[in-house]
C-alpha cells in the first residue's frame, strides 16, 4: 500500500475510534424492502450461502421448539420454517395471542419488547417530546416509583433504558443511578409510560403511527397481560405480541439504519448508533435496551462471563432477546435478520440453543465468516 493509502486508512479508523461510529450500521442502499403482500426470496447458492447446511441450522432450530424461523438476507427470505409446538408448555401456551392470516402464530415475545421500546424513545427523543437526560418525574409526575422523591429526582430516561436505574424490582431505592447495572423488567417498563405520556398518547396508538403501519408490521401490537390485573402495581403489564416475520420487519429497519425504503423511521443517527453499541462501563453487552455480541458480557441472572454473548456468532450481532428463546438477531457483516419465536429451546444436558443454532448457521454462511 501506498503512503498515501496508508494514511487514508489510519485517518479513517482514528475517525472511527475517536466519534464512536460502527461503520457495519452504514445505509444500504441496496437492501429490498417487502410490500404489504410480497416478500421476494432468495436462493441462498445465488448469494454464496450452502443452503444444505442452512437448512441443518433451520431444521435444528425446529427440533427444538421453534414455532417459526425466519432468516433474511439483504431483505429478501433466505431461509423460512413454521411448525406448531410439540408438548406446548403451560407457560408458552399463555403467550399465545391468536394467528395472523397465513395460519402463523402471534407470540407475546416477552423482553424482545424492550428493543422495540428503545426505537420508539428514540423517535420521541427526534420528535423533540422527551430527552435521555430528562427526570423520569417530568413525563410520570413524582411518586412514579417507590423511592423517595429526592432519590427518584435522580433516574432519567437514560438510567431506564441501559438498566442502570438503581431500584429493585419493587421500584425501591438500592443504589445511586448510573453506578450499577441490573436487569430491571419493571423499572424498563416505565420507558414505555414515558413515551406514550410525553406524546399524549396510547403505546399502541404512538407505536402503530411510527413503527408498525409503516413497515407493515400488521400483526404486531401491545396488549394488556393476562394476569396483569392480578400483579403488584410496579409490575410491567404490557407485552408485545407479532409474528416472526413482523419481527423480522423490524430487524431489517435496523439493519437499514432506521430507514425503510424511501421513508425514515429513525433519521437520529447518533441515537442507533448509540444505541447498539456499549451504554455504560458496567456491563459492556447491553445497549440501549439490546444486547451486544463481542464482547465480555453480564446476563439477567446477574452471572458474568469472561466472553462475549455467543462465541459462534459474529461478533456485530446485535440482539433483542425474550424469554422462552424469542429472538431477533441483526448481523450487519452478513447483511441478515433473524428471527425465531417458540417455546423454550433449552434441552438438559445438550448445548445451548444460542451456541449450537449460530455454529450451524456459520457454517452455512460465505467462507464460513464469523
Amino acid at each position: 500500500m501506498s503512503r498515501r493509502g496508508k494514511l487514508v486508512t489510519f485517518v479513517f479508523a482514528v475517525s472511527i475510534a475517536t466519534l464512536g461510529l460502527r461503520p457495519a450500521l452504514a445505509d444500504k442502499p441496496e437492501l429490498y424492502f417487502p410490500t404489504a403482500k410480497v416478500w421476494e426470496k432468495v436462493d441462498p447458492a445465488s448469494v454464496g450461502w450452502n443452503a444444505d447446511a442452512l437448512d441443518q441450522a433451520v431444521d435444528f432450530a425446529m427440533s427444538r421448539k421453534s414455532s417459526g424461523v425466519v432468516i433474511l438476507h439483504r431483505g429478501r427470505i433466505l431461509s423460512e420454517k413454521y411448525a406448531p409446538v410439540e408438548k406446548p408448555s403451560l407457560a408458552y401456551r399463555g403467550m399465545i395471542q391468536g394467528e395472523d392470516s397465513q395460519g402463523r402464530v402471534v407470540e407475546d415475545v416477552a423482553s424482545v419488547q424492550k428493543s422495540v421500546a428503545s426505537l420508539l424513545v428514540g423517535i420521541a427523543q427526534e420528535k423533540k417530546l422527551l430527552k435521555l437526560s430528562d427526570p423520569v418525574h417530568d413525563h410520570l409526575g413524582v411518586g412514579w416509583s417507590n423511592a423517595t422523591a429526592e432519590q427518584e429526582s435522580r433516574i432519567t430516561i437514560r438510567h431506564l433504558i441501559t438498566m442502570s436505574s438503581g431500584l429493585t424490582d419493587r421500584l425501591q431505592y438500592a443504589d445511586p443511578p448510573g453506578t450499577k447495572w441490573r436487569y430491571n423488567t419493571n423499572a424498563y417498563s416505565q420507558s414505555v409510560r414515558a413515551v406514550a405520556a410525553s406524546a399524549k398518547m396510547t403505546p399502541n396508538e404512538l407505536t402503530k403511527a411510527w413503527l408498525t403501519k409503516p413497515l407493515g408490521m400488521n400483526d404486531s401490537r401491545w396488549i394488556e397481560r393476562r394476569l396483569a390485573r392480578l400483579s403488584p402495581p410496579e409490575t410491567n403489564k404490557l407485552g408485545f405480541a407479532t409474528t416472526a416475520r413482523d419481527l423480522a420487519r423490524f430487524g431489517l429497519l435496523v439493519l437499514a439504519n432506521g430507514r425503510w425504503e424511501s421513508s425514515t423511521i429513525l433519521g437520529d443517527k447518533d441515537y442507533l448508533r448509540n444505541a447498539l453499541a456499549p451504554s455504560q462501563k458496567m456491563n459492556p453487552a447491553y445497549g440501549y435496551l439490546w444486547w451486544l455480541n463481542g464482547q465480555a458480557a453480564t446476563l439477567p441472572s446477574q452471572r458474568r462471563l469472561r466472553g462475549p454473548l455467543n462465541p459462534e456468532a459474529p461478533a456485530d450481532l446485535v440482539a433483542a432477546l425474550g424469554a422462552r428463546g424469542r429472538k431477533c438477531y441483526v448481523v450487519p457483516s452478513l447483511d441478515v435478520v433473524v428471527t425465531r419465536l417458540g417455546d423454550n429451546p433449552e434441552v438438559i444436558g445438550q448445548t445451548k440453543f444460542d451456541v449450537e443454532f449460530w455454529s450451524l448457521l456459520m457454517k452455512a454462511a460465505p467462507q464460513n465468516r464469523k
